[in-house]
């Protein structure tokens, strides 16, 4: 694959709220999971296991817990000062954006695989804290899912599990306790355009041989950027929210 062919992959991949009925076929599913089974892991150390839903029934009985693990989501976001709300949390009463999605995958992870990870990184966080690497090493087996899904004609929708609807799932499920729940990949074809996406400009990010403190960010900045961000998604949110009610 060409550079610019991946850039154009990269560019590509964004999150559906909504899906055709369409079915998609068992085999590219497989693919998928093919590509997050070679994700980068710490020590080889590949924590990730997957459970891929399709039956109707169990899904309705996912999409039927996913309000009320949301509930307490909902109350500690209201909060926040209103403007700095994620733009998901000013109505509790909406269907979830993966309900019509044709297939479910559930990403696990199995945490005494961190076992195989040099014991300092247990001390010594070098990384960004103790779980550090074995939370990196499940995000880079989830991403591999997206990109595989676009290069598929798949659209996809990272929803992240809070710890109430992690257990809600292992008992539909029939999740092992000590496993972890990470997120929820909905997987489909896609019954929307793109919007434009914000991203910072990479003059911006990218320093040279030491950090460039013209480019440092101030908290009033990443206040900014955040306001900022709000208005630029606030109206898709919206927009989805009010057909998806």
């Amino acid at each position: 694959m060409k550079i610019d062919d991946f850039l154009e992959l990269v560019h590509n991949r964004h999150s559906t709220r909504k899906f055709k009925s369409d079915p998609v076929a068992m085999e590219d599913i497989q693919k998928m999971i093919e590509a997050a089974r070679w994700a980068m892991s710490g020590a080889n150390a590949q924590p990730w296991e997957f459970v891929v839903v399709d039956d109707v029934a169990v899904k309705a009985r996912i999409i039927a817990s996913w309000p009320e693990a949301r509930k307490e989501t909902f109350d500690i976001e209201k909060t926040r000062v209103p403007k700095l709300r994620h733009p998901n949390f000013y109505n509790l009463e909406v269907s979830p954006g993966f309900k019509d999605a044709n297939v479910f995958i559930i990403v696990l992870g199995d945490r005494r695989t961190y076992q195989a990870t040099v014991l300092a990184a247990n001390y010594l966080w070098g990384e960004g804290g103790t779980d550090a690497t074995y939370l990196k090493n499940v995000g880079n087996a989830t991403q591999n899912l997206h990109l595989a899904a676009e290069t598929l004609g798949l659209a996809t929708q990272w929803v992240s599990a809070n710890r109430i609807w992690g257990e809600m799932l292992k008992q539909i499920l029939g999740i092992p306790d000590i496993l972890d729940v990470h997120s929820l990949v909905a997987v489909g074809y896609p019954d929307t355009h793109p919007t434009i996406r914000h991203r910072r400009p990479l003059v911006q990010i990218m320093h040279h041989n030491h950090y460039e403190m013209d480019k440092y960010r101030s908290a009033e900045d990443i206040q900014q950027f955040v306001l900022e961000l709000r208005q630029s998604t606030k109206a898709s949110y919206d927009r989805y929210n009010k057909q998806g009610s």
